[in-house]
């Protein structure tokens, strides 16, 4: 598999994918994440894909099999300022996942993409959904920390804050 910017022609494949997702989701005992509201909208991945921070990930035989939002910086997720039931473990500029879908087709795309991401800056915060259980032992497997409880613009439902940071790892 690899990773590679996103594209307005990978347009209708990454809606194709946020589709098998949100199906995914309500059959797995997350109907709320994104079915609600069909999240993510078509203009703000057309608007992530022109500021060049959304990615796809392809199989090894070029076909995208999954998609994700990932940024980079010090303090650029304005929803993550305000945690509750806990604290971040780390207060260094992070990269950001968001909005994380596969096909369904391949194995391990979650994963590869989340471990991609790690590997750009060794930071990394993300946030789910109190249902979303499969992405949770995801997170978990990947050595990623429960940190608390945010909330997102999109709805009303808190979501689980989690982190892994190479400066917090190295020290336990």
């Amino acid at each position: 598999m690899k990773v590679r910017h996103s594209t307005e022609s990978d347009l209708p494949r990454m809606m194709e994918i946020y589709a098998h997702a949100r199906a995914f989701m309500a059959a797995h005992g997350n109907p709320n994440q994104w079915g609600p509201t069909g999240w993510p909208p078509e203009a703000l991945l057309r608007e992530d894909i022109r500021q060049g921070h959304s990615y796809v990930c392809e199989s090894d035989a070029g076909r995208v099999v999954g998609t994700f939002y990932f940024i980079q910086g010090p303090d650029i997720e304005p929803t993550y300022r305000d945690i509750t039931d806990g604290a971040w473990l780390d207060d260094s500029p992070y990269g950001v996942v968001h909005r994380i879908a596969g096909d369904g087709t391949e194995r391990g795309v979650g994963a590869f993409c989340l471990s991609w991401a790690y590997g750009q800056c060794a930071h990394l915060r993300i946030d789910t959904h109190g249902d979303n259980a499969v992405m949770q032992r995801l997170l978990q497997k990947l050595g990623f920390v429960h940190c608390g409880t945010i909330h997102v613009e999109e709805d009303d439902y808190p979501r689980l804050a989690f982190e892994k940071s190479a400066r917090t790892q190295s020290s336990t």
